[in-house]
């Protein structure tokens, strides 16, 4: 009887705990005639299965297919095991190590067997706002530690009822171990509070607050990862409240539309737009907006796109069935600082933005933003990487040791490293105050427990005044700390993210990171690999006057290049940008930047966008980093085939100098002879994409490389990536592009993570 069966013992690795795997696993067995076993490891589930051979094939090849959504498989280890003649198939008690290095799951949407359940008014969840099942609801943002268990989760406060309680420990039930199982009798509430935290009596706190949002007020949303500052979108006036009280004068505000059906009336929205908007991650998507849109025109000024997000948790749902054509859903905080997680810190911090205050009572133990998406040249391009994606880690090429890599000062995210594993943390933000580095702080902790991962190697920029760079200077740890350079990581970052080795031609574009000369790069062209990087080109560097203050007002960038240009005759009536400062304060930044005073020297090619946005007369002064980038980009005419002559000076063994004189002295030449805005826009953009690909080609004979990574802020701009990588692409070039990691700052601790790990090897 025996020979007609066969048995199999499978080591699953993934994300395979705590997302309904074993009654998958449970259920497959049975549905295949297969007996055996299932447990949880700590790598890990292990099964023991026999039966027969055929239908054992057919479920190991059903594995991948039919998995859990939460589920994510990395590795099936196979082996032949004795057959033991096991009477059923059951789910087995596991190990009291188990979880320790397993993966966790990341907070996800909502599924629609529980939405299903709470819009049933004959289910015991109708309306309960905090339904869910092991294929759905919060995991990272509720964990303290591992394993992945009730007591270790914000839900350890509330005992679950006697029918939650059986539905937990029933197999055939998609609640089995759902850890944050629960009902209106035993789990979560909300209430409504007003702004000094007195609970409202109404027999409906969301359906209250709908209201009250619909009458113009700000309500403050308490979600998965934190708190959202909502309002209506179609009330104008409402919306520029909120951007009075919050401090943020001009950067996009995120939508939340209820369904498909809203977001097509006013975005547009193709097949791969879709897919983002209704994957499981549920991310806030860039869309090109509609003309004449009743959404009020101060949510995305001077934008050719929203920012556009469904519902993912039930309690968005229950508040989009209001009826509203879309609510601004915006991180609730001021300007610079971390979104509120906690009660009492939304009511304390949040008191003069909001009127309102929807709470409940599930901590959140650690914040994580809306993540921020883009198709962009045929793929998904991560801006913000945080809500839904984290903590999937990035699969490297090979092993690596462990690494704390710390991240940079703006869009700060750090990476840990376990095996061929890098976890790269959720959007922290920019460390220019104690509350985003205590966050900081935070987050490495948090990680460093619930991974079980102790550093060998800490990683960190250059810079040494950078808060992440001072936090690894002071690491207490027995392994070294390797400071890396900016844009190195953002190639290195590339690289990995594509399991690619090198070594690679590396277009590392960016407004500001410390060179290993003591200037400010960010026009770069490096030939790297992880150990090391040449700088093999560059553009010509120029003043910075004021410092930090050339990044909040570009016209400062723009009469440097101007002076780079001309010379002292720059010519001040000419120009659009004059008409935002005097000729006094014109000559004080000439002066700063003849006696080189606080004018630090620059090759950025994000600094140049800004001074052409000033130069065309678009931008003078920014409310934040990197929009007169943005709106450059966003007037760009698309019919406009023309370009910039350029050049480029072979140098022996220095880099190639890339001199901006030709480009400025074009863009001056079509301003003075009253060229659209437009037009001179998509001229540059030709131009950059151009001569890039001719200087790729150009390195490509004197190096034998042939391999392209494309990486830093600068290729957020969608028009100079599509370009950029339709060029290189038709020029032969195997082209590496950021899909998993923003190609921002946000990606830069994942560069600085493999860098650091080449570095220790080969020392």
């Amino acid at each position: 009887m025996t020979d007609a069966f066969t048995a199999k013992r499978l080591e699953i690795n993934g994300i395979v705990q705590g997302v309904g795997f074993r009654p998958f696993i449970y259920q497959l067995a049975i549905q295949h005639g297969l007996k055996g076993e299932v447990a949880n490891t700590a790598t890990g589930v292990s099964l023991t299965i026999e039966g027969p051979e055929n239908e054992l094939r057919q479920f190991i090849d059903d594995l991948p297919v039919r998995k859990p959504p939460l589920a994510h498989i990395v590795a099936v280890e196979e082996t032949s095991e004795t057959f033991k003649g096991f009477k059923g198939f059951s789910i087995v008690k596991s190990q009291s190590s188990a979880s320790r290095a397993t993966l966790i799951s990341p907070d996800v949407m909502v599924c629609d067997d529980c939405l299903a359940e709470m819009r049933d008014p004959l289910d015991r969840r109708f309306g309960y706002p905090f339904i869910n099942c092991t294929n759905c609801g919060p995991r990272y943002t509720i964990i303290d530690d591992v394993p992945y268990d009730r007591p270790k989760t914000s839900m350890r406060h509330f005992t679950m009822c006697e029918q939650c309680q059986a539905e937990y420990a029933d197999p055939d039930n998609r609640r089995f171990h759902a850890q944050p199982n629960a009902c209106p009798l035993c789990g979560p509430r909300v209430t409504l509070c007003d702004v000094s935290g007195k609970t409202v009596d109404t027999d409906d706190p969301v359906a209250d607050a709908a209201s009250r949002i619909r009458d113009g007020r700000i309500v403050a949303v308490k979600g998965l990862g934190g708190f959202h500052l909502a309002v209506d979108a179609t009330h104008a006036a409402a919306v520029a409240r909120l951007r009075r009280r919050k401090h943020r004068e001009e950067k996009p505000l995120a939508l939340m539309c209820g369904d498909m059906e809203r977001i097509r009336a006013i975005a547009l929205v193709g097949a791969a737009e879709e897919r983002l908007l209704t994957s499981i991650q549920r991310p806030i998507v860039l869309l090109e907006r509609r003309e004449n849109t009743p959404i009020a025109e101060s949510v995305s000024p001077g934008n050719r796109y929203f920012g556009i997000m469904l519902p993912y948790t039930p309690l968005h749902h229950l508040l989009m069935d209001a009826g509203f054509t879309a609510l601004v859903m915006t991180s609730a905080n001021l300007s610079e600082e971390p979104i509120a997680i906690d009660n009492a810190e939304a009511f304390a911090r949040l008191g003069r933005i909001a009127d309102d205050f929807l709470v409940h009572d599930r901590e959140i133990y650690l914040r994580s933003d809306d993540s921020i998406v883009r198709h962009s040249a045929g793929h998904m391009r991560a801006i913000r990487r945080s809500r839904g994606y984290v903590p999937v880690p990035v699969f490297l090429k090979e092993d690596i040791p462990a690494v704390l890599a710390c991240g940079a000062e703006l869009k700060n995210t750090v990476c840990l490293t376990r095996g061929n594993q890098a976890f790269v943390s959720q959007h922290i933000g920019d460390l220019e105050n104690r509350a985003t580095d205590d966050f900081f702080r935070l987050t490495i902790d948090h990680l460093k427990r619930i991974l079980d991962i102790d550093p060998q190697i800490v990683a960190c920029d250059l810079h040494p005044d950078y808060l992440s760079t001072r936090y690894a200077k002071k690491w207490g740890g027995s392994g070294p700390c390797i400071a890396v350079q900016h844009h190195h990581a953002h190639v290195a970052a590339c690289m990995a993210e594509n399991k690619a080795d090198g070594p690679v031609i590396g277009l590392s574009f960016d407004g500001t990171g410390l060179g290993t000369d003591g200037t400010i790069w960010g026009g770069e062209v490096l030939v790297a690999d992880y150990h090391t990087f040449t700088r093999a080109a560059h553009l010509a560097t120029v003043p910075m006057p004021g410092s930090a203050a050339a990044i909040k007002e570009p016209w400062r960038m723009a009469l440097s290049h101007l002076k780079g240009t001309f010379g002292e005759d720059v010519g001040f009536p000419a120009f659009p940008l004059f008409q935002w400062v005097d000729k006094q304060q014109i000559n004080v930044i000439m002066a700063m930047m003849d006696k080189q005073i606080n004018s630090p020297l620059t090759s950025s090619l994000g600094r140049l966008f800004d001074a052409v946005a000033a130069i065309i007369g678009l931008r003078g002064k920014v409310a934040f980093e990197g929009q007169a980038a943005m709106e450059l980009e966003m007037i760009a005419d698309d019919t406009e085939s023309g370009h910039y002559d350029f050049s480029w000076e072979d140098r022996g063994d220095d880099p190639i100098l890339i001199p901006n004189a030709p480009i400025i002295r074009g863009v001056v030449r079509d301003v003075n002879a009253g060229l659209s805005a437009a037009a001179i826009s998509a001229r540059f953009h030709r131009t950059l994409i151009i001569l890039f690909d001719q200087l790729c080609r150009h390195l490509r004979t004197a190096t034998g490389i042939d391999r392209v990574a494309l990486s830093g802020g600068v290729f957020q701009n969608h028009r100079l990536l599509a370009g950029l990588t339709a060029a290189l692409e038709k020029s032969g070039f195997d082209l590496l592009t950021h899909r998993l990691v923003p190609a921002n700052d946000g990606g830069l601790s994942l560069g600085q993570a493999v860098v650091a790990a080449a570095r220790f090897k080969k020392q």
